[in-house]
């Protein structure tokens, strides 16, 4: 038997849901409770205040990003090739927060902005342990960043290895993950001029 969600996770999760498809503006108390099917007071109760929800997504988001922190430090392929195996965006509750609370940003919530400033400094960290070079760990932030963002926006597929399909056999566009990876292993051997 599947739990319920309680009225608090219906109302987190509609804010969320809000968030990502219609922004900021549309997220407004009213909307956030019809959405998650319940009074006005009944949000009040859990989430005094527009920035009470933008708190509780945050404290949802750094529980992710916990949990994502100890697994990509303890994988054994390394932390590098965990963040870019794990930068596509796949529909997750984490990937769920991390898109509804990068669209706070654009109402210039410096709260939400430190936060990722935070996430990043730890997965920075976590890169860099793992490559030893701040060349080759920045770079290998900016492709999962890049790779995260353009399978956000774009819709690209879980990657796949070469060979797999692609525009030309009337496909949608994949990721070769295999050859970013390749190309990391590459800059993790050359070193540095």
């Amino acid at each position: 038997m599947t739990k319920q969600p309680s009225a608090r996770e219906r109302v987190l999760t509609s804010y969320i849901d809000l968030l990502i498809s219609d922004g900021p503006q549309a997220a407004t108390l009213d909307a956030v409770a019809a959405a998650a099917g319940v009074s006005k007071g009944g949000l009040l109760y859990h989430f005094k205040s527009k920035e009470a929800l933008t708190d509780g997504l945050l404290a949802q988001l750094r529980e992710y990003a916990e949990q994502d922190f100890a697994e990509m430090a303890e994988d054994p392929e390394g932390c590098a090739v965990y963040y870019l195996r794990t930068s596509v965006f796949g529909g997750s509750p984490f990937d769920r927060s991390i898109v509804a609370a990068h669209r706070l940003i654009q109402s210039d919530d410096d709260t939400v902005r430190q936060a990722f400033i935070e996430l990043h400094a730890r997965w920075f960290e976590l890169i860099l342990s793992d490559v030893a070079d701040l060349a080759v760990a920045r770079a290998i932030m900016l492709l999962g960043d890049g790779m995260y963002y353009n399978a956000a926006l774009f819709g690209f597929p879980v990657p796949t290895k070469k060979g797999s399909g692609g525009p030309a056999g009337g496909e949608q566009e994949t990721m070769d993950l295999e050859s970013l990876l390749a190309i990391v292993a590459r800059m993790r051997s050359t070193p540095a001029p």
